[in-house]
């Protein structure tokens, strides 16, 4: 049972292509990486997934356990369950941290939630984001997660911005967040993959897969070789 299903989906942003008959599968349970260079389409896909409106598709389908969502506004995707965790929320002054968490959470308190990241009481007090580390950051947008709840998660380099002392801790959360649900990660340099259990990955390159197979060993092909190996695998296949 696939709980996303992307289907030969081509994108545009202004004019430009940014996804490119992008055919993508991740079954239940799953949580997949997206590895890709700077402007291959990685983020543009989860921005798609989630239904930014200059995001516009071309041609193609995407399905969210078993239902086109490819034309539903944002407000109903988030009601089917889609969370996000974005690379660079927003800093909003006047809406603090623990009224978020209220609003959120069904059946758990703000500070319940927040022992679960390791965030002191008075987080709850600051305003969203404002002033926050890079950690700090992290930590906040996987707050508002574990009180959504949302079924088929998307975290766009969760690992960004983030020192190593927080990194074990926000690959922590991400594990505790992925059991029993799906979901997207997309990371640029993979150090997150030492901390979280991914079941597959995947190569993005100007805007298709490339290639997909195990974390680690898609990870170590980067690492060692570049980009370079998976294109060329692509044109071995005629794509």
């Amino acid at each position: 049972m696939l709980a996303l299903e992307v289907r030969d989906l081509v994108v545009e942003v202004d004019g430009r292509r940014v996804l490119d008959g992008l055919n993508l599968e991740v079954p239940k349970g799953e949580l997949h990486v997206l590895f890709g260079p700077n402007g291959s389409g990685k983020t543009s896909l989860i921005l798609t997934i989630l239904g930014l409106p200059q995001y516009k598709v071309l041609r193609g389908q995407i399905i969210l356990n078993g239902e086109d969502i490819t034309f539903l506004p944002i407000n109903e995707r988030v009601k089917r369950g889609i969370g996000v965790l974005f690379q660079n929320p927003p800093q909003i002054k006047g809406v603090r941290l623990g009224d978020v968490l209220k609003k959120l959470a069904k059946d758990e308190t703000p500070m319940e939630i927040a022992r679960k990241v390791n965030f002191p009481a008075f987080y709850l007090d600051r305003e969203l984001n404002c002033g926050f580390s890079g950690g700090e950051i992290r930590r906040c947008e996987l707050t508002q997660l574990m009180a959504q709840k949302p079924s088929f998660l998307l975290l766009d380099e969760p690992d960004s911005g983030v020192d190593v002392e927080n990194l074990e801790l926000v690959g922590s959360i991400i594990n505790e967040l992925a059991k029993g649900r799906s979901g997207i990660l997309i990371t640029h340099l993979g150090y997150i993959l030492r901390y979280v259990e991914a079941q597959r990955a995947h190569v993005i390159l100007n805007g298709k897969i490339a290639c997909s197979g195990r974390p680690i060993e898609i990870l170590d092909h980067i690492l060692r070789e570049g980009y370079w190996w998976c294109d060329k695998c692509k044109e071995m296949r005629g794509d």
